[in-house]
């Protein structure tokens, strides 16, 4: 069995942990309340802090999220009237560090969250990952944003409720979505088109087949002409205001004779919607990678041809 399978199967728990443990989240609130709020991160965490953007703002927070590399780079970067929330799996990627340790010593108040032990981390997740494939710390880096959110006074909805509906979307049926021949394009509205990159993200990085994930619009207005009977279409159904433009698309599609998959999550709030839907887009690259043959813990250090790919490159 694979790590990123076993991994997958514990996020109801760690999430019900993570509950219990507010009052971390509510101390680094304080650091950033009344400031605008710039969220960093790289790859899985890039995705986690355009999701951590739309959970803040839904509390009035002045709330943007900004590549690592850019806000290292060329901007912008948090400056004295500024928080940072700094997200990172393991505290080692280049780019965070670059941007946390230049906040720190500049005086920004900063959050960074990441797994436990990690470097800098004062907002624990979860142990460190085996698998290359994050799946439970993303989910626990979401909720621990979720939490930061209504912290500093978003509503929402029940949290409470996130590990069961997570559950859920573990133990029953699977997407059961078979890897095309051509391109696997997934497509979310609202806080949904960043599960849609993540899911693009894990399906390539596990199973290595040619993915890409996109809000709806940005899919509707172009990359939905290339789209054929060769290729398949997952439509992240959140609910929420976007709905009715992600079903009209989905069947616009299936006029063309493109598969379409439409995952809907059973949950009262587009917001939270993320959670399972998430672990659905998880499944679908976990199970093709198991389909397909491929490793989904190696990152693809076990395939020959990509043999010494990242020498030379600082992480």
């Amino acid at each position: 069995m694979s790590d990123m399978r076993t991994t997958l199967a514990s996020q109801p728990a760690e999430l019900r942990r993570l509950l219990s443990d507010a009052p971390t989240v509510e101390d680094a609130a304080e650091r950033v309340r009344g400031r605008r709020v710039l969220l960093v991160g790289t790859g899985t965490s890039w995705h986690a802090a355009n999701v951590g953007a739309w959970f803040l703002r839904a509390g009035g927070v002045d709330a943007w999220a900004v590549q690592a590399a850019d806000a290292a780079l060329h901007g912008p970067r948090p400056g004295p009237e500024d928080g940072l929330v700094l997200l990172s799996h393991r505290g080692t990627k280049r780019y965070t560090n670059a941007v946390l340790e230049r906040a720190r010593a500049d005086g920004v108040p900063t959050v960074a969250i990441g797994a436990r032990g990690a470097p800098g981390v004062d907002v624990a997740t979860v142990e460190p990952e085996r698998s290359a494939a994050f799946t439970a710390s993303h989910t626990g880096a979401m909720l621990r944003l979720a939490q930061l959110a209504r912290a500093l006074g978003a509503d929402l909805g029940p949290l409470e409720v996130v590990p069961d509906t997570v559950a859920a979307a573990l133990e029953g049926p699977g997407p059961e979505i078979e890897p095309p021949r051509r391109l696997l394009e997934l497509v979310g509205a609202g806080p949904n088109q960043w599960t849609a990159a993540e899911g693009a993200l894990k399906i390539r990085e596990t199973a290595y087949v040619a993915s890409e994930g996109l809000s709806v619009e940005q899919y509707l207005h172009g990359p939905s002409v290339a789209l054929g009977e060769h290729d398949a279409l997952v439509c992240l159904n959140g609910g929420g205001a976007g709905e009715e433009r992600l079903l009209a698309v989905a069947a616009s599609a299936e006029r063309c004779r493109v598969p379409v998959h439409t995952i809907t999550a059973a949950f009262p709030n587009e917001l939270l919607s993320v959670f399972p839907l998430t672990v659905a887009v998880q499944r679908i690259a976990l199970e093709a990678a198991e389909r397909l043959g491929t490793n989904p813990d190696s990152f693809g250090r076990d395939v020959p041809s990509r043999a010494g790919a990242m020498d030379g490159i600082d992480l």
